[in-house]
């Protein structure tokens, strides 16, 4: 099966559903640059839609949508093929999406990753085991399959915990009704053993909390885990994750509703469609697609900063504890790419 090509994904499914990741904002009216000095350095150039980063000691290893994996030191890289049971199916906001390298991945060179793919001409997503190979990664197992997939809203970031359990999210494949359902998978963040199997203590076998509409980005700060959320017109949020209902499509935004969690923040009527999410110094860092900036939010207070407000869309953002990392994402069709995206960036604050 070939991989199809990216098409525009703001359907009628779409305007049934919202489009956060195509809604209009002015992200100097609400949210102020901060005044700390910041250096930026592109590390690669003329990436192909990247969705994820990961880092080992010096080597960054970056999904890209289409189905491939970037691999590389700074300066220079070299593309990556899946040899998959389920090729990737790059539609929409679909394809290769969340990356994460096991724990002893400097011995047993494994990582699990979250692609889209076709069964019987539906689109699902699913979370397998690869293993780095000489020039290519290798299928080994699925760890969960058949997570309701569509052109929209397929979530896709995963992290593993520092209780050891790998946490993913599931988008409500533009079916907002099914976040509401424990007997479905989507809408959800999820929680497994690194064997697939589900974790003892889940609201039910592989569900950790639910009520999401399309969340895409995940940080553990000590023991406490944030995610990054779409709303449907506006009001994108970040949530403080426990075993629990976030509401969607009962209330969003500021809205409340006896045993419904309200947001620790959202962002008001604008949309800024939060992606990737990262922690450094007490900061949480987030990479916004249509805000097309890096923003910081102070845990303490919730106050929030613009950092980088003149590369365009970006999509996640990494820290490996000295410097912050953020890919663009403006070859995705709905940015304005220039002839270097789209570009990995360190920043030297």
């Amino acid at each position: 099966m070939i991989n199809r090509k990216w098409s525009i994904p703001c359907s009628l499914a779409v305007v049934l559903a919202g489009c956060s990741e195509t809604t209009t904002e002015d992200p100097s009216k609400s949210v102020p640059k901060t005044s700390e000095p910041v250096e930026s350095n592109i590390i690669f150039k003329n990436l192909k839609i990247p969705w994820n980063i990961e880092k080992n000691q010096q080597t960054f290893y970056i999904t890209e949508r289409e189905g491939t994996i970037v691999k590389g030191t700074e300066g220079k890289y070299s593309r990556m093929e899946l040899e998959l049971t389920e090729p990737v199916v790059a539609e929409g906001e679909g394809g290769l999406l969340g990356m994460a390298l096991d724990p002893d991945f400097q011995k047993n060179r494994t990582a699990y990753v979250y692609h889209t793919y076709e069964k019987e001409g539906a689109l699902w997503n699913r979370v397998i085991e690869i293993t780095e190979e000489t020039e290519s990664w290798k299928e080994q197992r699925v760890l969960l399959d058949e997570i309701p997939g569509a052109s929209i809203h397929n979530g896709g970031r995963i992290e593993i915990g520092p209780d050891g359990l790998l946490y993913v999210t599931a988008g409500d494949a533009a079916v907002p009704e099914n976040a509401q359902k424990l007997s479905s998978l989507s809408g959800k963040i999820l929680r497994m053993n690194l064997d697939g199997s589900p974790a003892k203590g889940n609201l039910r076998e592989y569900v950790y909390s639910y009520g999401h509409r399309n969340p895409q980005g995940l940080v553990f700060v000590d023991q406490t885990l944030y995610a990054t959320e779409h709303g449907q017109s506006g009001h994108d949020e970040i949530n403080r994750i426990e075993q629990k209902n976030y509401g969607w499509p009962l209330i969003e935004g500021t809205e409340k509703q006896q045993g419904l969690v309200t947001p620790w923040y959202e962002v008001g009527e604008n949309s800024v469609a939060p992606s990737g999410i990262a922690e450094q110094g007490g900061k949480l860092y987030f990479g916004t697609l249509v805000g097309q900036s890096l923003r910081s939010i102070e845990t303490s207070t919730t106050k929030v900063e613009q950092l980088v407000t003149d590369q365009g869309r970006i999509r996640d953002v990494m820290t490996d504890g000295q410097h912050l990392y953020y890919v663009t994402n403006n070859t995705d069709g709905r940015g304005n790419p220039s002839d270097e995206d789209d570009v990995l960036v360190r920043l030297d604050p």
